[in-house]
């Protein structure tokens, strides 16, 4: 009888659901489907932090029109669904960030397009963006890998991975082009059996209690 090979385990291989735009409310941040109408909110939020920007393929913008005609032409994206975070309690977005490369059939997708804005940078609100997208991919739809992929020489996007659970995969060599410079990717993923440990620590983290009177986290996030 011949060897066997090894093989993967078993999986249920059921396409999962590919995710809808829809509002996710959350204690700190309200997500939104994307739209124009978030254009003049993100347009303030942008002032000041041109740096906000380097890593991304686009942006800074001159004017609030070249800012808009970009907002409306992700909120377009069929394949890429984009949210508005919208800082509570006043609701105004201050950035956004997308579900990209998803592939039902093998229950995995990509967390990313994300800019923040310097008002939602390292906030409450920025973590609990990226939990409600990160619950909704687990918890709600079944997906049992979501990926974090970012410019390797980003070394703030490398750390926010880390802090909210992922784990480092490798880097690929000379993967992309943005803005005339080569750049090389850096790979992280959670996958699905990891996912209730680190809700659990996201949910802790969120938590009223954890915050002191002007809004400042009593713990860091870290790992569970």
């Amino acid at each position: 009888m011949p060897d066997t090979p090894p093989l993967g385990p078993p999986v249920d291989d059921t396409p999962r659901p590919f995710p809808e735009r829809r509002a996710h409310e959350g204690r700190a941040v309200r997500l939104e489907p994307l739209s124009a109408a978030h254009g003049a909110d993100l347009w303030r939020a942008a002032q000041g932090g041109d740096g906000s920007w380097a890593y991304l393929s686009y942006g800074p913008f001159r004017s609030e029109p070249e800012l808009g005609a970009r907002v409306t032409m992700l909120a377009d994206k069929r394949d890429q669904p984009f949210f508005a975070a919208m800082p509570l309690p006043d609701g105004k977005a201050a950035g956004w960030l997308s579900y990209r490369d998803i592939a039902p059939a093998n229950a995995a997708l990509e967390l990313g397009g994300i800019w923040f804005s310097p008002r939602l940078q390292r906030t409450r609100a920025a973590t609990e963006a990226v939990f409600l997208l990160l619950r909704h991919a687990f918890d709600d739809l079944g997906y049992r890998r979501v990926s974090w992929r970012c410019n390797a020489l980003n070394e703030a996007s490398r750390r926010a991975a880390q802090r909210f659970g992922f784990t480092y995969e490798g880097t690929w060599r000379a993967a992309e082009v943005s803005k005339g410079r080569l750049r090389d990717a850096a790979w992280y993923s959670l996958l699905a059996d990891e996912w209730p440990d680190r809700r659990r620590t996201f949910e802790a983290w969120l938590d009223d209690a954890n915050f002191d009177a002007s809004g400042r986290a009593l713990r860091s996030l870290g790992r569970p």
